[in-house]
C-alpha cells in the first residue's frame, strides 16, 4: 500500500512540475503551479447524429474499402459541461494508479434461510474443505473449526447460488474498500466486511420486516445511539460511509464485552441479551457452538452463513467463480457539499447521468431530494469524471435547479387535474426510472403524486401519473383511437407548438415514445416547433 502511495505522490509531483514549466514558459512571474481560470458556462448544443457506412468493392479482383459518412443536425437541447483540462488530466492519473491497486473484494447476496440436510457437491472433497477452513481459523481470529452444518451451507451455496454469487460478486469493487479501511481504523478484523452481506445483501436501502435499515441494518434506536440520524429527507442508516462507522463503533464496543469476535457477531444479530441468556443455559459455555442451540433460531445460522460466505470469497479463485466487472469503484466516486437544495432527477438531467445510478450512488435520500440546511454537511456522491464538471459550474447548476424548483411551488397546470390523470399497473421489470421516461415526467414526481417514501415498487401496484401531454380517458380516448392515421412507410411529421413525442405517438397507430426516440436518434425527450421527425421504421 505504501509503494502505490509512494508512486502516486511521485507522478503528482512529475506532473506538476511538467505543469510548472509549461505555464512559466507562458507567463514568466509565475514561479509556482498555476491552474490557468476558463471562463466556463452551460451551453446548450444541437447534436450531430453521424452514420458511418463501410462499402467492399471488387476491382479486377482486388477488394477496396471505402467508408461513406453521413451527418444530420438534430434540433434537441443538451447541456455540455466543461472542466479545467489541467485539473482534469490530474484526476486521470492518480485515479489510473488506484485503479491498479489489488485491494478489493466483496458480493452482493443476502443469506436468509439455512438448510443442514448434506449436500452432494463432488467439486469440493471433504478433505479439502477441512484444510481450507483449518488455514482459515489460522489466519482469522473466528472460530473457524470443520462441522457438517458448516459443509452443508458451504456447498448449498456453491451447487445452488453460483450464478447468483457469480453475477453479484461484481459489487466487491465498490464497497470493500470502504469497509476496510473503517474496520481497519477501529482495529476490527478485516473478514468482518462479510457480515453486511449477511446483513444486507448489500442493498443500502435494504429494510426487514421489523424496521432494520441499510447496509448494517440498524434499527431506529440504535441508530441514534450511534450517531445516525433520520429525517424526513434523509434517513442516515442508508448511507454507506456513515453506517459503516457506526457498525464499527458498536461492534468495537461488543467487542469490550465479550472479547470474542463469535460472540460479537451473534450480538450483533440478536443482542447482547440473547446471548448472555444463551450461555447461561448452557451451562456457562463461551464457545459459539457451544450455546448454538439456546440463541434464536436465525442466530443460530447466522455464523455459519457468516463462514460459509467468507469461505466462498476467500477461496471463489479455487472455485472457478469469475465475477463481471461493476460500472465503477468506489475510488472512482467523490462527493460535493451542496450548497442549496437539489434533486436527484435534476442533477440526472442535467449532468446526463442516469437516475438510477444517482440513486445507487445516494441511498440516504429517501425521497431523491438533498435538502440544504445550515450547519448540515449534505453531500451528492458522483463518479469522478463528472466532480469537475459539477464544480466548476456549480452556480449555474444551483440556477437550473432553482428555477426549476420555482416552478414547482406555482399551482398545478390544467393537465394535471384529476380528469387527466392516468392510472398505470406496474409490470414486471418495471422501475420508476422507466416509468418516469415513458411519460415524460420525473421520478420525484411520481413518488410524489403517490405518498411513495421510497423506490420499491410491486407487480400489480397502480400508480397515479400525470403525463406531459393529457391522456383522454373514456369515449375520448377510443375516439381518439378511431382518429389515428395509419404512419406511412417513410414518413415524417413536422412538429407544431405544443406538441410533445407523447402526443405525436398517440396521432399514429403502433407509434410510441421509445420508436420515435429510436428512429430520430433523440435521447431526451426535448423537441422544438419545425424538427421534422420520422414517425415509421424506415
Amino acid at each position: 500500500m505504501k509503494n502505490v502511495y509512494g508512486l502516486l505522490l511521485i507522478l503528482l509531483i512529475s506532473v506538476s512540475g511538467y505543469t510548472q514549466k509549461k505555464t512559466s514558459s507562458k507567463t514568466k512571474k509565475t514561479k509556482g503551479k498555476e491552474i490557468v481560470p476558463l471562463e466556463l458556462s452551460i451551453k446548450k448544443d444541437t447534436l450531430h447524429i453521424v452514420d458511418t457506412t463501410q462499402v467492399i468493392h471488387n476491382l479486377g479482383g482486388e477488394l477496396k474499402t471505402s467508408t461513406l459518412t453521413k451527418t444530420s443536425v438534430k434540433d434537441s437541447i443538451v447541456y455540455t459541461l466543461e472542466d479545467h483540462p489541467q485539473l482534469a488530466a490530474l484526476d486521470s492519473i492518480w485515479k489510473q494508479e488506484l485503479y491498479n491497486s489489488d485491494l478489493f473484494d466483496t458480493i452482493h447476496k443476502t443469506v436468509t434461510t439455512l438448510e443442514y440436510k448434506p449436500v452432494e457437491y463432488k467439486e469440493l472433497p471433504t478433505d479439502t474443505l477441512k484444510a481450507r477452513l483449518k488455514e482459515l481459523d489460522a489466519r482469522t481470529p473466528f472460530n473457524i473449526d470443520y462441522n457438517p452444518a458448516l459443509e452443508s451451507v458451504i456447498k448449498g451455496y456453491l451447487k445452488n447460488r453460483r450464478r447468483t454469487l457469480e453475477r453479484l460478486m461484481a459489487l466487491k469493487e465498490f464497497y470493500f474498500p470502504l469497509f476496510e479501511q473503517q474496520l481497519d481504523n477501529y482495529d476490527i478484523p478485516l473478514e468482518v466486511k462479510y457480515l453486511a452481506i449477511v446483513e444486507s445483501a448489500l442493498k443500502p436501502r435494504a429494510k426487514s420486516r421489523v424496521g432494520a435499515t441499510g447496509l448494517w441494518q440498524f434499527m431506529f434506536g440504535t441508530g441514534k445511539m450511534f450517531g445516525l440520524e433520520v429525517s424526513s429527507y434523509v434517513d442516515e442508516r442508508m448511507d454507506p460511509v456513515m453506517a459503516t462507522e457506526a457498525a464499527c463503533k458498536y461492534l468495537a464496543s461488543l467487542y469490550k464485552v465479550f472479547g470474542d469476535w463469535d460472540l460479537v457477531l451473534a450480538s450483533y444479530n440478536s443482542g447482547p441479551g440473547n446471548v448472555t441468556k444463551a450461555i447461561r443455559r448452557s451451562g456457562g459455555y463461551t464457545n459459539y457452538w457451544n450455546i448454538r442451540p439456546n440463541l434464536p433460531r436465525e442466530t443460530a445460522g447466522y455464523l455459519p452463513a457468516f463462514l460459509a460466505t467468507m469461505y466462498i470469497f476467500e477461496y471463489a479463485d479455487k472455485h472457478g467463480f469469475q465475477p463481471k466487472k461493476p460500472e465503477f469503484a468506489y475510488f472512482e466516486t467523490d462527493t460535493v457539499k451542496v450548497k442549496k437544495m437539489i434533486t436527484l432527477d435534476q442533477v440526472s438531467e442535467i449532468m446526463s447521468i442516469d437516475i438510477e445510478e444517482l440513486q445507487f450512488l445516494n441511498p440516504s435520500y429517501k425521497l431523491d431530494i438533498i435538502p440544504y440546511i445550515k450547519d448540515e454537511n449534505y453531500t451528492l456522491r458522483l463518479p469522478l469524471d463528472k466532480i469537475g464538471q459539477f464544480v466548476a459550474n456549480e452556480d449555474q447548476i444551483y440556477a437550473l435547479a432553482q428555477a426549476e424548483l420555482d416552478k414547482r411551488e406555482k399551482p398545478l397546470p390544467k393537465f394535471f387535474e384529476a380528469q387527466n390523470r392516468i392510472r398505470y399497473r406496474v409490470r414486471n421489470g418495471d422501475y420508476l426510472g422507466k416509468i418516469a421516461r415513458r411519460y415524460g415526467v420525473r421520478v420525484s414526481q411520481i413518488k410524489r403524486w403517490n405518498g411513495l417514501r421510497s423506490n420499491n415498487l410491486r407487480v400489480g401496484q397502480r400508480l397515479t401519473i400525470y403525463p406531459r401531454r393529457p391522456v383522454m380517458s373514456g369515449r375520448k380516448k377510443s375516439s381518439v383511437a378511431k382518429n389515428s392515421k395509419v404512419a406511412p412507410k417513410g414518413g415524417t411529421y413536422t412538429v407544431k407548438k405544443g406538441d410533445t413525442l407523447w402526443s405525436i405517438a398517440q396521432k399514429f397507430k403502433g407509434v410510441t415514445i421509445d420508436k420515435l426516440k429510436k428512429w430520430n436518434g433523440i435521447r431526451s425527450s426535448g423537441i422544438k416547433p419545425g424538427m421534422k421527425l420520422k414517425i415509421s421504421k424506415s
